[in-house]
């Protein structure tokens, strides 16, 4: 079955045929991707030692206003990346695998997921030995995600807010709030409880990003996320350093160590494990898409692969 050509993938649903037109995503059927390197930036059990073989694609099913990755997730096919075959996208994992990355991690990847099964499929058959981690914004229909189940080792969940008011003013997205429930439960039926087996961690970790004067949605949504049982069942990664994409002039205060404290204590209450986002100068992780590397030197390092597809391209 051709899932391009009647387009229903990610909750916007919209069923164009994205082989001659742009779907909600701003993407075509042409697999786009504007990044692949190791990363050390992730979760430790996700970084590892040498870093997490990322591969970032252009296009975004959400699209939300403060995205750090507002490069290449805004801009209708407009931003900074490279079209790729399917055998590319393979060889890109392989060359991840030689660098010694410690997982492929595909982000922001719903709109191509059948691009990436397939090329999942050919790489295997070419050697690659590596777990796969699925690292989404959470804007997911339960149908997709069980398309990926198979070939997915462990799922990096964003879980924004389960506040549709909040939803509306974060991410423009209203629907946010009704729509990740129920992709999480079918990831969960997938995955199982978060656990180590050999050496390799399989189940979820989910993220939450607290947003500069929402720390009340964020209670709600980590609340939200412990009535459902997950509490116990999954590691939290709770980020409190918000910061603006590059370009943003709006004023954003800055969250206060009293309601940090706060949501620490109830993070403890609710009887999460995992990650606290350490305090620091996040804006050194906002990325810039334009250049070879995007992130900082000591914490990434491109693909040879993707260098020379960068300049083949001129992506």
């Amino acid at each position: 079955m051709d899932l391009y050509s009647d387009c229903n993938l990610c909750p916007n649903r919209c069923g164009v045929d994205r082989h001659s037109v742009r779907g909600a995503c701003g993407e075509t059927s042409e697999l786009v991707v504007s990044w692949a390197g190791l990363h050390k930036g992730e979760e430790p059990p996700v970084s590892g030692t040498n870093g997490s073989g990322t591969i970032f694609f252009r296009g975004c099913p959400l699209g939300c206003p403060y995205c750090q990755n507002y490069q290449i997730s805004h801009g209708c096919g407009t931003g900074p990346g490279a079209v790729i075959s399917d055998c590319e996208l393979a060889d890109l994992m392989l060359d991840l695998q030689g660098m010694g990355a410690q997982n492929i991690n595909f982000v922001t990847g719903t709109h191509f997921v059948p691009s990436i099964i397939a090329s999942l499929e050919i790489a295997r058959k070419k050697g690659l030995r590596l777990d796969t981690v699925w690292n989404s914004s959470g804007f997911e229909t339960p149908e997709t995600v069980r398309l990926l189940a198979p070939v997915i080792d462990l799922w990096l969940w964003d879980v924004k807010t389960n506040s549709e008011a909040a939803a509306e003013k974060t991410l423009g997205r209203r629907v946010y709030s009704g729509v990740w429930q129920d992709a999480l439960e079918a990831s969960f039926a997938a995955a199982g409880e978060v656990r180590e087996e050999d050496g390799h961690l399989r189940g979820m970790i989910i993220r939450h990003l607290v947003f500069p004067g929402e720390t009340r949605a964020s209670a709600e949504t980590l609340t939200a996320l412990a009535e459902a049982g997950y509490a116990d069942k999954v590691l939290l990664s709770l980020m409190t350093q918000f910061v603006p994409p590059l370009g943003c002039r709006e004023e954003f205060p800055p969250i206060s160590a009293s309601e940090r404290d706060e949501l620490y204590s109830l993070v403890d209450e609710l009887g999460f494990d995992g990650f606290i986002q350490e305090e620091g100068d996040e804006s050194l992780w906002v990325p810039d898409f334009t250049r070879p590397l995007p992130f900082p030197e000591a914490f990434a390092k491109p693909s040879p692969l993707w260098l020379k597809i960068r300049e083949e391209r001129g992506a």
